[in-house]
């Protein structure tokens, strides 16, 4: 009864920072007219990464040369994961966008899974995209879609990416050193993008908004949410995103969705549930002796 009463609070944080993930998620959203996509990518990079150096104050020696190349790496799938997943912003309804995005991540579980079990949560995250175009080619963008599909592919790349820096430096340093990398990579991407509008200061004020409801929150609560839950029930209520995604798309962009494009969300969410569980059930086996 203990357990799950300090278990409550730690679900509670982490669907907060999934709401607050996506409440800034929908900000960026209407502000793409203002300062695009890319401009967005680079003033939620530059915030975030301004806000991590400020609490981590990360130590520059005594770092390996290839630590030095991990941080640029997750500096980059930083950049291109968050330009990826703008650009798709910017065609598709943010449910569908994250829907597809959790894609990598999934395919990630069911690999490292090993288990012929996985193979049905591949067929259902099959049905579940399968469902999405079913609700019309004409809603969404084929180009928008292979943004999503890119940003599915970095975000994978990303988790890699951040148990390599994760093992190289102490509590946030890499990802402080790695987001700044990534904004500097972003940086002449945004400023083409966005123009003279970045001289509008109620414009990068929102900027930095986004930054902190899409980075800073989440990231703080995810943080204090894993000192006190178990990995793999911490990894199922991310894989919520998609419904909160939909959900904040529809409150705050009025953007609706068809039953078969929510049956495709369900799916997805079922999908990456199962292989979650999947691939701790797996990593469990593995641990245990042999008699």
């Amino acid at each position: 009864m203990a357990v799950r009463g300090a278990a409550t609070p730690a679900i509670l944080l982490v669907v907060a920072g999934l709401a607050c993930q996506e409440i800034g998620a929908s900000l960026a959203v209407l502000l793409f007219p203002e300062v695009g996509p890319l401009g967005m990518v680079m003033l939620r990079l530059v915030f975030s990464a301004l806000l991590l150096l400020a609490i981590a104050r990360p130590a520059l020696r005594g770092h390996s040369g290839a630590d030095w190349r991990g941080v640029v790496w997750f500096g980059l799938v930083l950049a291109l994961m968050n330009g990826l997943f703008y650009l798709a912003l910017e065609r598709l309804p943010l449910g569908i966008t994250v829907t597809i995005e959790v894609l990598g991540p999934l395919v990630l579980s069911i690999v490292a899974s090993r288990r012929a079990s996985s193979w049905l949560w591949a067929l259902l995250a099959l049905a579940g995209v399968v469902a999405l175009a079913g609700g019309g080619w004409d809603r969404l963008d084929p180009i928008g879609v292979l943004f999503a599909l890119g940003a599915a592919g970095s975000w994978a790349f990303y988790i890699l990416a951040s148990a390599r820096v994760g093992a190289a430096f102490p509590k946030l340093d890499g990802l402080a050193l790695a987001m700044t990398v990534g904004a500097l990579i972003a940086l002449p991407f945004g400023i083409a993008d966005a123009g003279t509008a970045l001289l509008r200061l109620e414009l990068v004020a929102l900027g930095a908004a986004v930054a902190v409801l899409s980075s800073a929150i989440p990231y703080a609560f995810e943080l204090v949410a894993l000192r006190r839950l178990p990995a793999a029930v911490f990894a199922i209520l991310m894989s919520l995103a998609p419904a909160t995604a939909a959900l904040a798309g529809f409150v705050l962009l009025g953007q609706h969705l068809t039953a078969l494009e929510l049956m495709g969300i369900a799916l997805v969410i079922l999908a990456s549930i199962g292989a979650v569980r999947s691939s701790a059930r797996a990593a469990r086996e593995a641990a245990t002796p042999v008699a």
